[in-house]
């Protein structure tokens, strides 16, 4: 199928509602840009493109238009098999990824059988100029290197990334919040040393004490351990 010709399958899955509401939740594209296709139905008509293998010109056809254009091609590339051509088209897509949704929902499964070619894309990519792929880097190492394939340089490389942008800090924060449900000892002294900035190290104690994972005697003591916006980290 052509570009033009999953477009307009997308629009005839469109709600406009959701659309609305969706808007709402990404505040840094523009409105008018999304189409409004529910997200079971596109990772749904990403299973069927690439079972039929007709994902035709699309994915070579950038920057998109719409948002429910880069949702799409992320649940592809997400449903890839083939871990060369899925990191060949993930590197030729990651520069126009510009939303946090697409970023954080863009998620190959071949990676868990390639985690040592993945880390060193990792390490290129958390030394990006672009938000969102350092965002994606970051949300790659909290998602397959903090169980058993954890290990301590990994929250070294996050903690020293340092950035303006609100959607890296974010996930910066975020990243430090799991890795302290799942490596409290190991990760314990980033914050008790406030090696991450003032916002992020407050953020990532927010999350982490929000977590049902974390115990309550841990949570008292993060809490004790939040800086005050009139002190320096």
């Amino acid at each position: 199928m052509t570009r033009e010709e999953i477009v307009k399958e997308l629009f005839a899955m469109r709600d406009e509602k959701y659309a609305a509401f969706q808007a709402k939740l990404i505040p840094n594209i523009d409105p008018e840009t999304v189409i409004g296709v529910r997200t079971p139905a596109l990772r749904n008509y990403a299973k069927n493109l690439l079972k039929k293998e007709e994902t035709g010109d699309f994915l070579d056809v950038l920057p998109h238009r719409y948002f429910d254009e880069n949702q799409l091609h992320a649940f592809i590339l997400s449903g890839m098999k083939d871990y060369d051509s899925c990191m060949t088209r993930l590197e030729q897509f990651l520069p126009y990824v510009d939303n946090w949704a697409t970023c954080d929902q863009m998620s190959p499964k071949v990676f868990k059988k390639h985690k040592a070619e993945l880390f060193k894309k990792i390490e290129e990519w958390i030394g990006s100029k672009e938000t969102y792929t350092i965002r994606f880097a970051v949300g790659m190492l909290m998602e397959h290197f903090l169980d058993e394939d954890f290990d301590p340089k990994y929250p070294k490389l996050v903690a020293a990334i340092r950035s303006d942008e609100y959607y890296v800090n974010m996930m910066i924060a975020w990243y430090f919040a799991t890795a302290l449900a799942k490596q409290y000892d190991a990760v314990l002294p980033y914050i008790e040393e406030k090696r991450l900035d003032l916002w992020t190290h407050n953020k990532a104690i927010q999350k982490s004490v929000e977590s049902y994972r974390i115990t309550d005697e841990q949570k008292a003591y993060l809490k004790s351990l939040k800086i005050k916006a009139d002190k320096k980290a």
